[in-house]
């Protein structure tokens, strides 16, 4: 009897513990769920988006995607009330869910191009005449590249965003003193940068380096940033952050998309595999009238270069031959 006694208290006993284990997680889960939504909602009031994020822009990629590989087009634009928005930044953003690596291409401004529909011009005219939507033409015209996402960042945005997740600024090593059109003063030497001066420091252009020295700064900080992120503190800001930056970008990804990819690439310890296009040595800087100095690059060279950055087989089933701006035949 005694011994069916003892049972039915361990079985009680078992039974209570669970049930206050479940209460515990679903108590936890509440409390996480309430702080994401409130540092969410704090994000989205701290931000005051520009009319250019407001516009529905024609985006129509391949309907077959290349399984397991995100390739997203990343415009930075200057939103300061211009009819027509500078876009100081195009790069190509691809994250492999299998292999878990995420890589970056700067395509420079300038380079010389085809874009479908009009003659050859530097590559950011394509955004300028026609949006992200003749900017994907143009890189699957000259480059085979298929873009199935597009993200069009204002700047502002990015400035917050660093002030969020780093209040005290996030280090960085300024190689030389910087003023010229940047809207703040860097002296040389390591410091921590505010969201201002880090957005100033990534688009400083007036030196030797020009536009080549612009896109490797642009790259170190997108990689400090993205570091800032794995730490803990970063982590627990991620729900305010993309509250923060959702009003400044103009996306055709659905949120959830958007919010699951931005959290498996910021939280990614692995370190990000840059790359810019043209390549060296394989371009000159010729000057042509109504167009200015270009970079005129080995279009074949550069196109296998992308390719194989990207680990895409132009002859697989997801990239067709067939340009955009051709009709299909009948």
């Amino acid at each position: 009897m005694a011994s069916r006694m003892e049972q039915k208290k361990k079985k009680r006993k078992k039974g209570s513990f669970l049930k206050k284990t479940l209460l515990v997680l679903v108590i936890l889960f509440i409390a996480v769920v309430g702080y994401a939504a409130i540092q969410y909602y704090q994000g989205l009031q701290q931000a005051k988006p520009s009319a250019e994020m407001e516009s529905d822009y024609e985006f129509n990629p391949p309907e077959e995607e290349i399984e397991g590989k995100y390739n997203v087009l990343l415009l930075g634009v200057d939103a300061r009330g211009e009819e027509d928005s500078r876009t100081d930044t195009i790069m190509i953003a691809q994250y492999d869910t299998n292999t878990e690596e995420t890589k970056l291409v700067s395509l420079m401004r300038d380079s010389y191009v085809e874009i479908p529909g009009y003659s050859k011009n530097k590559i950011n005219a394509a955004f300028f005449h026609g949006g992200p939507e003749l900017l994907r033409k143009t890189i699957k015209h000259n480059f085979g590249i298929d873009i199935h996402y597009y993200a069009l960042v204002d700047f502002k945005g990015f400035e917050h965003v660093v002030d969020t997740v780093a209040p005290d600024g996030i280090e960085m090593d300024v190689e030389k003193r910087m003023s010229q059109n940047i809207g703040v003063t860097l002296e040389p030497g390591v410091q921590n940068l505010n969201g201002k001066e880090l957005l100033g420091y990534a688009r400083f252009r007036h030196d030797a380096e020009g536009d080549f020295g612009r896109v490797k700064r642009q790259q170190k900080v997108i990689t400090a940033v993205k570091d800032e992120f794995t730490s803990l503190y970063g982590i627990s800001k991620l729900p305010k952050v993309m509250g923060t930056i959702q009003p400044y970008i103009d996306t055709n990804m659905k949120m959830l998309t958007a919010i699951g990819l931005a959290k498996d690439v910021m939280l990614n310890k692995s370190e990000i595999e840059t790359m810019k296009i043209p390549i060296d040595n394989t371009w000159n800087d010729p000057t042509y009238q109504g167009v200015g100095q270009v970079l005129e690059m080995d279009m074949e060279a550069n196109k296998q270069a992308l390719q194989d950055f990207l680990g895409i087989d132009p002859n697989s089933s997801n990239m067709t031959t067939q340009s955009d701006d051709e009709e299909p035949e009948s």
